[in-house]
């Protein structure tokens, strides 16, 4: 059995049952509903990022560079996407009807994605004669080989740069040395496979978009309020998506390396489907919670025969054409969050001289602002997962009893173990008034996720006579980057709304969305610079591929720590900045902020988040 898998089996029916047994004796059936719904979500997302980059770099045959770019402009706009839907949400559809038409286009979206076409096919041309490049395998069992008279060879990097073809007989039609400059590689893709990608990726887009913004909200309104059974069913519920996240990396990544792409994206598919259906069929255990705010207004026609509610499926339908057409163009991606970067913060600039009356509200403003620009560096690091690190354990680590994509699993397994560590350790430094600021917490995630990449750089010495580092570096990378995550989580959106001026309160939730957005894009601009050569999907030199990734790693890390440090140090001088906002005598908070993958927390419907605000 995989050793992953393995584990898996015993972390989970370790901490699995004791969550189970909770969720029946306890709390709503309601809860139960909304575990599993979220749990297949978040399986069915972390279940295609964990092969993505390498469908992308192996099947439709980009670039490191290209992928990578790519794949920043994706999830750059899944996570822009979810304030759209929770306005919709909070005003016209609720809730509920939100998340069904979400998880309903997130099911489309990955069963599209198990629609692979023909792979993309790739020729070397020299001297006028073209040659094939056989392309078998995938992920770290790939095998690439250079068809020459019938015969298939391998490769490598020549001394002196180009291609060395090995054991090619004297007197062929190739010479045994291909200098630099002298062939050329031409891509021949699937446009049909190639255009469905990109629609698949759309649906998804715009599926998170509605679901994951508002099924949050619903576990909060099972319980009235004052109820004591609030805080446990959160953190029960946010088990519920560490554990879909977990699993769907071990498992997608198993079927997509060894039965192909349609295998490890269609499980995705069938777990949203399960996930869908779990959640319609359990409608009556909601009690009534997250519907329509205004069902005569919802149901009331608008465009002829077409009522608003219909009007907005329609129109989340009809916006997965425009998300088809950006997601292809990292420029304009960049251009755009750019421009709206500059204006948002040009906007709290002149909120901050003008509309704050008060030297409270403009230094909790600009806390506010710290925190965010705190978040883009540190998801900037974090999202390396799914691109420059996953290639780098495909490429140039020493995998025992894994997979490439199951690596991405480690991140979720270190939360399922360290998350009840974490919460009690918050709560029993926050009994003694001794809960950090937000500012240090912040730096202190920040050193952690930059000692990860160090780690990996200070293993180069280590690696073995195929460039392959030990395991043990990757995982200690994870470990770090999950404890700093869990440094983070508890502060997250609630903090930004409780600092910001309420006057403004909806427009800095959007700032925070757009943070993270562009911490996506720039974390697939990273990643592109640490690629390297390849034909068919497979490295060309492991000896550059190494070197490539612990350039960037290096500097990621420096960067993270340096950045860390001057957080911890700055949060000595602006710790009264928030001015008593985070005391519960003063902002009783309704929902509770719990330790959970990707920041959780920080995507709840806008209603709850001013209800955070409001409190």
């Amino acid at each position: 059995m995989n050793l992953i898998v393995l584990l898996g089996i015993v972390v989970t029916l370790a901490t699995g049952v004791p969550v189970l047994l909770q969720l029946l004796r306890n709390h709503p059936r309601g809860l139960i509903i909304l575990f599993f719904a979220e749990m297949w979500e978040r399986f069915s997302y972390y279940g295609m990022r964990s092969i993505l980059i390498f469908y992308l770099t192996q099947h439709l045959l980009f670039d490191d560079e290209t992928a990578n770019l790519q794949y920043g402009s994706y999830t750059s706009l899944v996570y822009l996407l979810p304030l759209l839907g929770g306005i919709l949400a909070d005003r016209y559809l609720g809730t509920r009807k939100a998340v069904a038409f979400g998880a309903l286009l997130l099911v489309a979206g990955h069963l599209t994605m198990a629609f692979e076409g023909a792979p993309a096919k790739q020729t070397l041309t020299y001297a006028g004669q073209t040659y094939e490049v056989v392309l078998d395998g995938r992920m770290e069992n790939r095998d690439v080989r250079l068809m020459v008279a019938g015969q298939p060879y391998e490769f490598g990097p020549a001394a002196a740069g180009g291609l060395e073809i090995k054991n090619l007989p004297a007197g062929g039609p190739l010479p045994a040395v291909l200098p630099e400059g002298s062939y050329e590689l031409k891509n021949q893709v699937d446009l049909l496979g190639k255009n469905a990608f990109y629609l698949a990726v759309s649906l998804i887009i715009m599926g998170v978009g509605f679901l994951k913004p508002n099924i949050s909200t619903i576990v909060g309104q099972l319980y009235p309020q004052g109820d004591p059974r609030r805080d446990s069913g959160f953190t029960l519920y946010y088990y519920g998506i560490n554990l879909g996240a977990f699993w769907a990396s071990v498992l997608c990544g198993l079927l997509g390396t060894n039965f192909g792409w349609w295998a490890g994206f269609g499980l995705a598919g069938v777990g949203m489907l399960a996930g869908f259906i779990v959640f319609v069929l359990g409608k009556k255990h909601l009690e009534g919670k997250g519907e329509p705010p205004n069902p005569e207004l919802l149901a009331k026609p608008l465009a002829g025969p077409i009522n608003r509610e219909w009007l907005i499926y329609l129109g989340g339908v009809a916006g997965v054409l425009p998300i088809w057409w950006l997601v292809q163009r990292n420029d304009v991606v960049g251009t755009a969050l750019t421009w709206s970067s500059g204006l948002a913060f040009l906007f709290i600039a002149y909120v901050i001289a003008f509309v704050c009356k008060t030297w409270v509200e403009r230094q909790r403003m600009m806390l506010a602002v710290v925190l965010i620009l705190g978040a883009v560096v540190f998801f900037t690091l974090f999202e390396q997962a799914g691109t420059s690190l996953n290639l780098f354990a495909a490429r140039n680590v020493d995998l025992v009893g894994v997979t490439a994509a199951q690596t991405q699993s480690f991140n979720a397994g270190y939360i399922l173990i360290f998350a009840p560590i974490f919460a009690a350790a918050w709560a029993w430094l926050a009994a003694r008034k001794r809960d950090p600021n937000p500012t240090l917490k912040f730096g202190l995630g920040l050193l952690q996720v930059g000692l990860g990449f160090m780690i990996v750089v200070w293993g180069a010495g280590f690696a073995d006579d195929q460039y392959r580092l030990p395991m043990i570096f990757l995982a200690l990378l994870y470990m770090f980057h999950t404890t700093g995550e869990l440094f983070l989580s508890p502060v997250g959106l609630s903090e930004i709304t409780k600092l910001s001026l309420a006057k403004v309160v909806s427009f800095m939730m959007a700032v925070w969305f757009l943070a993270s957005s562009i911490a996506q894009y720039v974390g697939g601009t990273i990643a592109a610079m640490a690629g390297t050569h390849t034909v068919g999907g497979q490295v060309t030199d492991p000896k550059a591929s190494l070197e490539s990734s612990l350039a960037v790693f290096n500097m990621l890390g420096l960067w993270g720590m340096g950045i860390g440090v001057g957080f911890i140090v700055l949060s000595f001088f602006i710790k009264g900045w928030a001015h008593g906002v985070n005391d519960p005598a003063n902002h009783p908070q309704p929902e509770p902020i719990a330790p959970v993958l990707d920041g959780e927390r920080q995507a709840v419907n806008p209603a709850a988040m001013r209800a955070d605000r409001e409190a």
